[in-house]
């Protein structure tokens, strides 16, 4: 696999992070990234749109490493490899949970982590050709698509919204990713005020699909009040179980 391959490195220790870095640079990749928790990476990556991720199998933040390497390899497609000292031997069965392209332990030369490297690039580049469809659309154009697309996991905790989203609720980054949704949004009914039942819930717990495409509007912390659709639906994992669930509004024009 040509060295210039871009990858995202994940790791809260910086001395880790600054090892990785300096050793994957003397071969000739291209190091796109850089961040400290499961959910920044998730959240970036699709904009970033790396050829590996390398994520140490212990984070700190809200999202753990397994589950972030789970969501990034599912939703996105991005393959992960995890970092791991001999003390994570207790995470390994769950790690495989996420369908990592391999695990590096601590201490590694640069042989080790360049050849791992190099044969998770390969491996993916094969596998990639069976994955399948996106669900719910390609990350490039998911990120920069004029409607907002938000995805939760199964508790309605925000762990990824795109631009759009990020200006149509109007706050900050940072208080609105992990946030439950709705402490960032309300749905309402547009003709008497009133709160709308939670479909967040309903699709999370019955796997339906729910709409409200007549008389609903959204109203955000910041205050702003706009008449919409909202679409959400469940992304089911290879089990058949609710992976994620996405929330797409689009906003009437009156």
């Amino acid at each position: 696999m040509a060295p210039s391959s871009r990858i995202l490195i994940v790791d809260d220790d910086s001395v880790i992070t600054h090892l990785i870095t300096l050793m994957l640079q003397k071969k000739g990749y291209n190091i796109i990234g850089k961040f400290s928790t499961g959910e920044e990476a998730l959240l970036k990556s699709a904009e970033l749109n790396p050829d590996l991720v390398i994520m140490d199998i212990r984070l700190s933040g809200h999202l753990d490493s397994i589950a972030a390497a789970r969501y990034i390899f599912k939703l996105f497609q991005f393959p992960v490899i995890f970092i791991a000292g001999k003390e994570d031997e207790n995470l390994l069965d769950n790690a495989l949970y996420s369908e990592p392209y391999g695990i590096l332990f601590k201490p590694f030369m640069d042989i080790e982590l360049k050849s791992t490297v190099d044969l998770a690039l390969y491996n993916h580049s094969i596998r990639k050709k069976s994955l399948g469809n996106y669900p719910f659309g390609e990350p490039n154009k998911v990120v920069d698509v004029n409607e907002v697309i938000i995805v939760m996991d199964p508790k309605g905790r925000i762990i990824f919204f795109n631009h759009y989203a990020a200006w149509f609720i109007d706050l900050p980054e940072q208080e609105i990713l992990m946030s439950y949704w709705r402490d960032v949004l309300m749905l309402i009914d547009d003709m008497t005020g009133e709160q709308l039942k939670d479909p967040v819930n309903d699709v999370a717990r019955h796997g339906a699909v729910v709409i409200h495409d007549t008389n609903t509007a959204i109203v955000t912390k910041s205050g702003k009040r706009r008449k919409v659709g909202v679409l959400v639906q469940p992304i089911l994992d290879e089990r058949g179980k609710v992976l994620v669930l996405s929330m797409k509004i689009k906003e009437k024009k009156v």
